[in-house]
């Protein structure tokens, strides 16, 4: 038998990469536990929706009495946690909203896990593992050098950030504490297929495709590292089934852009894949204000999970990046609905102004 996880935030870009890996596989049986907000969309699981290893339950993760019934019902061998609020932009909006979910959400399946895991028997006991998925923008920003590794200290910038930030710490004192077999990742930027359109990458292709301004904040000469969230899925699996409890693994693809590149880049596949009439798609690009405290520089060091777990990312930025335009181009039946009634590209995260 294959185990049994709950993989929360299942219906969101990470989550539902991770679940369509997993079934495809036959790797596990999994609950997809999703509240549905509006980055969760059910159609990036159209492909395993109808296998007898996979099923979805409606629930937010602050409802104590339904996360319980969950793990009653289900009886899981182990947990993934991807389940948050994760755009910076909206974070800056709406603050209390990531802490809700984020903050409260993580200590109500932390404290509803403890109470399952504490009811099974020794050896369902020493298999069970509570993995949370967190971000490394909880290392705050790096200058010129350097790359964020297990050891940095933590320097959360954003509402988003101190919000992860906080889940992290809880998890690691549910495990220090009670003993919980707990798990722990950082992971870069993720891109690829199925990702929400208020984010970098697909706002620009499907700007661009509308011949709307691809908007660059500043100079646009922040730096993200980028991992490509198929490659993001299996490392997470890996960590899960060959971690060691109580541990943090960072993941990260080595593929440093500036923000102004990873839009050229996307421009320039753009123009060989569906050429404009006449022009460039980089002529759409318009510089517009800063975001509130924006992090210079992201980059991670994911030579632990390398090295002790064995884990390569299979795509470069290069491969991946024209993996993703031509996926925008070929799939349109998964973003056009969210464009047209959930997010139609405005701009988010203004601080109020």
């Amino acid at each position: 038998m294959p185990r049994k996880v709950i993989v929360t935030g299942g219906a969101g870009f990470i989550g539902s990469a991770l679940i369509r890996h997993l079934v495809k596989h036959g790797l596990a049986q999994v609950c997809n536990l999703d509240k549905l907000t509006y980055a969760g969309n059910l159609e990036s699981l159209k492909e395993v929706s109808g296998s007898p290893l996979y099923e979805f339950r409606q629930l937010d993760i602050c409802d104590e009495e339904g996360v319980r019934r969950l793990f009653r019902e289900f009886q899981p061998d182990g947990i993934l946690h991807l389940a948050a609020e994760s755009h910076v932009d909206r974070s800056i909006d709406d603050p209390l909203c990531f802490v809700r979910t984020n903050v409260l959400g993580t200590a109500n399946l932390l404290q509803c896990a403890l109470e399952y895991w504490r009811g099974l028997s020794p050896e369902r006991k020493d298999a069970f593992r509570f993995q949370h998925i967190s971000t490394d923008e909880v290392y705050g920003s790096l200058g010129k050098e350097g790359l964020f590794t297990e050891k940095t200290p933590y320097d959360p910038r954003s509402p988003y950030s101190a919000s992860k930030a906080s889940s992290d710490h809880m998890v690691r004192a549910w495990g220090h504490t009670f003993g919980l077999p707990v798990l722990l990742s950082n992971c870069s930027n993720n891109y690829g297929p199925y990702h929400f359109p208020e984010k970098l990458i697909p706002l620009v292709i499907l700007n661009a495709l509308d011949g709307k301004p691809l908007p660059i904040y500043g100079k646009g000469d922040n730096i993200r590292d980028w991992l490509y969230v198929e490659d993001h899925a299996k490392a997470l699996w890996l960590i899960h089934t060959k971690g060691v409890p109580g541990e943090t693994y960072n993941i990260g693809g080595r593929n440093e852009r500036t923000n102004l590149e990873v839009v050229q880049t996307v421009c320039r596949i753009l123009d060989q894949l569906r050429p404009k009439a006449e022009g460039s798609y980089a002529d759409q690009i318009t510089f517009v204000s800063d975001r509130p405290g924006h992090d210079q520089r992201y980059a991670i060091d994911a030579d632990k999970l390398r090295r002790e777990l064995g884990w390569r990312p299979e795509q470069s930025f290069d491969t991946g990046i024209q993996e993703t335009v031509k996926w925008y181009l070929e799939n349109d039946w998964w973003w056009r609905p969210i464009r047209e009634k959930k997010y139609s590209g405005e701009r988010l995260g203004q601080g109020g102004k």
